[in-house]
């Protein structure tokens, strides 16, 4: 089963060979590790993947949660698979001393929980979101409200979510309606609706930690008059146990074509179904100050964006893995030309070897990619230098949009492809793959649709930042470009072609910075999105093949196989993406309603 969901080798090759995640040991804040307590935990979280998560993969998809009015059904191991994630500590595994923890190395971190994303992604979901809940509250919370609601979660006790989408307002949260009432008893009372909430509703826990932007009365209008608030499901009791059910209250389930296993909830806030000292409105704890709540809420919305890509990576590694081992096993047809030969097996047919390289490409790539932007968060948190932080957290600011959006498309596309090896077979039940592309497909969607990801990386970090991370960016690609040409070889070829489409991209750039008509810039931002990261992967490509040092062996011809199918096949779609993005084109913009 573990062979089967991602390739150790290939986490192994891209830890240590690559990013060097060996070294960071030497730091203090990692100390208490080595190479040895990251690959024991790595080993760990590979088994406990398969053993656990993985067998419920199917049985989650088959019996989605049921609410029949009063409660929220789910199969029973769902409870015992999450207890074993618990048991093995996975919970804290970002935790400070202070909470009894021992940081892991975010690298290693995302590397580990990666098994269970390609295990199980639903079942997933809800460990994942209380460590981005926790991770939250330990940046912006007070200690006493870290005390109560973060250690819980850490134990296993409490599960957190996070509450931004309402009915009437989707990702347009300027015009969230949710509002906080001042209550003298309480701090405040809640009263709204959210909707499309994960993990929204469950009885997994003894409690559910909700992370709730409403508008405090009074407060300005737009995003700037959101506040964040720790709402829970049920209230405490002066010694912290559950006490009171809070006046939170499930209005319905919405039923998903994939991610089946995971609640999504709309929930109703100050309903008054449940009267929490005997008033109704939802008790709610202010998180630091008034009105910065969407400031906040970044801090869990970017690290689980980064989980997004993660997911969509792991995702499309099982499937692709499943597919290679189906096309080695199928045997179907003859070679080309040899009428009188035996039946072989598919893979040794050239166009299912494209499929399979096409997956490889942007499974290894989208994994390479979510790493490489976790060790840019242990370099903004680690490294000894002021301005190697600094540079880390500009670099992380401007990928972190291409790293939610490129494995949720093409980590996608490579699902596809896992379907198309597997002929009419992939299209059944009877293989895996098409619940893989059901479940990944909700990946362009949520933390932020990929449109919107393309909006934030050129209006706010080209346009509105006039490029900046995007520079520092380009001065990295450029420093392995130089050590591929110092090299020599096909490395220097590769990397002539990637210089070539990196100064194009930085001269339709500098374009698009100038003064000009921005609606028409951005009626075409999801091409530069898409253009910008298949150049990034390109980058992530040749870094990989220059990892390889050259070294013989299967593993390191696949991945200078892989890298030259990218750089040969996929980086030349960047072209025409910057060139339609050059040229302003207004069709989008002049396109009326009644000419639909």
């Amino acid at each position: 089963m573990v062979a089967t969901l991602l390739s150790a080798r290939d986490v192994e090759f891209l830890l240590y060979d690559w990013l060097q995640a060996a070294e960071l040991p030497q730091r203090a804040r990692f100390s208490t590790h080595s190479r040895e307590t990251f690959d024991a935990l790595l080993a760990m979280c590979a088994d406990l993947a398969a053993s656990e998560f993985a067998p419920l993969n199917r049985l989650l998809d088959d019996q989605e949660p049921r609410f029949d009015g009063e409660r929220v059904h789910q199969p029973e191991p769902v409870r015992r698979a999450l207890q074993a994630f618990t048991d093995a500590g996975l919970l804290g595994l970002a935790l400070p001393p202070k909470l009894g923890g021992e940081p892991v190395p975010a690298v290693v971190r995302t590397a580990c929980l990666a098994w269970f994303q390609a295990a199980n992604i639903a079942l997933a979901a809800y460990p994942f979101l209380t460590i981005a809940n926790m991770n939250l509250l330990l940046a912006h919370a007070s200690e006493d409200q870290v005390q109560t609601w973060v250690a819980p979660m850490a134990a296993g006790r409490f599960f957190g979510t996070m509450c931004l989408s309402e009915p009437g307002a989707g990702s347009s949260l300027a015009d969230i309606t949710t509002k906080a009432v001042p209550d003298a008893a309480t701090g405040h009372r809640v009263f709204g609706n959210k909707m499309w909430i994960s993990g929204g509703e469950h009885d997994l826990a003894e409690n559910i930690v909700h992370l709730v932007l409403a508008r405090i009365v009074g407060a300005p209008a737009g995003v700037k008059g959101l506040s964040l608030f720790i709402v829970p499901k049920f209230l405490l009791d002066e010694q912290g146990n559950v006490a009171d059910r809070n006046d939170v209250t499930l209005a319905g389930l919405n039923h998903k074509m994939g991610y089946r296993g995971t609640v999504n909830a709309l929930l109703n806030f100050g309903e008054g179904k449940h009267l929490p000292h005997g008033s109704p409105g939802a008790v709610a704890h202010l998180v630091g100050q008034p009105n910065r709540g969407l400031e906040y809420m970044f801090h869990m919305m970017n690290e689980a964006r980064i989980g997004v890509g993660a997911g969509a990576a792991a995702l499309g590694y099982t499937a692709y893995l499943k597919a290679l081992a189906y096309a080695r096993e199928r045997i179907q047809g003859r070679p080309f030309g040899n009428r009188t030969a035996a039946p072989t097996a598919i893979i040794q047919h050239p166009d299912v070897r494209r499929m399979l390289l096409a997956q490889k490409a942007y499974a290894e790539g989208g994994l390479a990619l979510v790493l490489y932007c976790a060790r840019l968060v242990d370099e903004a948190n680690s490294a000894l230098s002021p301005a190697d932080r600094e540079q880390a957290d500009l670099l992380l600011d401007v990928l972190t949009p291409i790293a939610k959006a490129w494995p949720s498309q093409w980590c996608l596309a490579g699902t596809d492809l896992a379907i198309q090896v597997h002929g009419g077979y992939g299209y059944t039940r009877d293989h895996d793959v098409e619940q893989h592309y059901r479940d990944n497909r909700l990946n362009l969607i949520h933390e932020g649709t990929n449109g919107i990801q393309a909006l934030d990386l050129l209006g706010r970090k080209v346009l509105g930042d006039r490029g900046i991370g995007l520079r520092a960016l380009f001065e990295t690609v450029q420093t392995c470009i130089a050590a591929a040409n110092a090299g020599g070889g096909e490395g220097a070829e590769l990397a002539d072609q990637l210089a070539h489409t990196w100064r194009h991209l930085m001269e339709v750039t500098d374009q698009l910075i100038a003064p000009g008509e921005t609606a028409a810039t951005l009626a075409l931002a999801s091409f530069y999105l898409e253009a910008v990261g298949h150049a990034v992967v390109a980058w992530i490509w040749l870094a990989q093949f220059l990892a390889t040092d050259r070294r013989p062996g299967d593993f390191y011809e696949g991945k200078r196989a892989a890298c030259r199918y990218f750089h040969r096949y996929e980086l030349p779609r960047v072209t025409w993406r910057l060139e339609l993005v050059a040229s302003g084109d207004r069709t989008l913009l002049e396109v009326v309603d009644a000419q639909f």
